[in-house]
């Protein structure tokens, strides 16, 4: 199966919810840093559609450490997504914020590979919120909260 490709199940690793807490922690820097300069005066649309993107990456990777899984290098959020799956079928639920945030994964870094509106900025925007909020992430989300008071 393709999905294998994806990710090393051990059989011995034991999650460590710091592991768990860090990349979350990391996640919502990034969400945090692409509402800052959406709040600013000159906006750079693909910066912040790219934060977005990286800060569901996270997001997906911090659920997969929690469910003992080590993901591999990669960052298609549909993949990671998919691997989501066959832990909790409910993240198919989160499915299509993952295809939208996906085209600013990796390309967007890249000159002339796509125009980038303010109109992407909110659906990007909107499709963090909805997987940062998902209840399997918010309930790690809590975690985090509860060990690393703000």
């Amino acid at each position: 199966m393709y999905w294998k490709k994806l990710f090393i199940r051990k059989e011995k690793f034991c999650m460590n919810t710091n592991d768990v807490i860090e990349w979350l922690t990391i996640a919502d820097s990034d969400f945090d840093s692409a509402k800052i300069l959406n709040e600013a005066e000159r906006k750079h649309f693909e910066v912040i559609c790219y934060l977005c993107a990286q800060s569901a990456e996270k997001y997906l990777k911090g659920y997969l450490i929690f469910s003992d899984i080590i993901p591999q290098k990669t960052h298609n959020l549909l993949h990671l997504n998919n691997i989501c799956v066959e832990t909790d079928s409910n993240f198919v639920n989160i499915n299509a914020s993952c295809y939208f945030l996906n085209r600013f994964a990796n390309d967007i870094r890249y000159p002339h590979l796509y125009e980038v509106t303010e109109n992407d900025v909110h659906f990007a925007i909107a499709s963090v919120e909805k997987i940062r909020n998902f209840q399997p992430i918010l309930e790690l989300r809590n975690i985090n909260e509860n060990e690393h008071p703000v």
